[in-house]
């Protein structure tokens, strides 16, 4: 169903959907972001929509509604444990394009990956998607060289026209709203300002020896920042968190993680796979263009470009595809 109507109905259907849903959108979190005058935008619930913003692009991923940046598995005493509830309320999640299609690609590591990961499927089967329409690119985006800038995984569909809204209702749970009966498509990127060409066949021994990993080394900080907001790295830790009254007694949690900080790859011993900036930004760099495709057969990347946004040296991943891409060919 195709329905046009304005901010006050849809208000109206979103009040009846929070009986049964949490409802998640980006929102202004002013004075919260990298200064102390700026803001950040990053996914919160929401009631009406007024609260959300999209006429920009949020700073962090909604991964972390699915995949909590600290999560608490399960609680444990000396002889037994017991798994940590989750909120039985269902999630809607209003997200663009990119952010949908990255959903999948979380899905394949923790669902398809080998066994399901039941922590995260339980959080996962109570979610469902409105997908909100891109007409113009954002900076730093490349969605488009991705093929993650249109998706048909959607329970419900948003074109935002000045005062007036358009939604495509799919699922049948989310027909709440009044409006007026409207022909239209939803809008998607057809072009970016950025393209990137990923290279075909690679050789990840002959990239290896590519001097871009010099240069990164004097360039990158191992912050980590371009990990903790993709919506597509799903790396973690586990922590065991004993409690000060009992030592006995404690919780486990799941924990993010990145492979470009210290200590992510230490081992017994000493040791470390990866210890300088370059050699990690290259794993990375592989997983997402390289390992991923050869596993599942598409792109780990979807372009969204956050990494670029935040990375506080200015490395952009769309320029390092490039660059690996010009190595490749100088040797053809």
């Amino acid at each position: 169903m195709k329905l046009k109507l304005n901010y006050e109905c849809f208000d109206k259907g979103l009040e009846k959907l929070s009986q049964e849903y949490k409802i998640f959108a980006p929102v202004v979190l002013e004075y919260k972001g990298t200064y102390s005058d700026t803001p950040s935008i990053r996914y919160k619930e929401v009631k009406k929509f007024e609260d959300m913003e999209f006429a920009l692009k949020s700073h962090f991923s909604p991964k972390e509604v699915m995949l909590p940046i600290n999560e608490i598995l399960l609680y444990f005493t000396q002889d037994d444990y017991s798994e940590a509830k989750v909120e039985e309320e269902k999630v809607l999640m209003f997200m663009r394009a990119c952010d949908i299609n990255a959903v999948k690609r979380v899905d394949e590591i923790y669902l398809r990956n080998g066994e399901e990961d039941y922590y995260y499927k339980r959080r996962r089967n109570k979610v469902k998607f409105v997908l909100v329409g891109c007409r113009e690119s954002f900076r730093n985006c490349f969605c488009v060289s991705m093929n993650s800038n249109k998706t048909e995984d959607y329970a419900m569909a948003l074109n935002i026209r000045d005062n007036e809204l358009y939604i495509d209702i799919k699922d049948e749970d989310l027909n709440v709203f009044d409006g007026q009966s409207e022909e239209f498509e939803v809008d998607y990127v057809k072009e970016n300002y950025i393209k990137v060409e990923i290279p075909e066949n690679i050789d990840p021994i002959k990239v290896s020896k590519a001097p871009i990993w010099e240069e990164y080394n004097a360039r990158c900080i191992s912050c980590g920042r371009c990990n903790f907001v993709c919506p597509t790295c799903t790396c973690f830790t586990m922590q065991d968190i004993f409690y000060k009254e009992n030592k006995n007694v404690g919780e486990r949690r799941r924990v993010w993680a990145s492979c470009q900080v210290d200590g992510f790859t230490d081992i017994a011993g000493g040791h470390s796979f990866r210890n300088s900036k370059g050699d990690r930004l290259r794993f990375k760099a592989m997983h997402k263009v390289y390992d991923f495709n050869k596993r599942f057969g598409y792109q780990m990347c979807v372009g969204c470009g956050r990494c670029d946004d935040n990375c506080p040296q200015y490395i952009s991943f769309s320029t390092t595809i490039d660059k690996i891409n010009d190595f490749l060919k100088e040797d053809e």
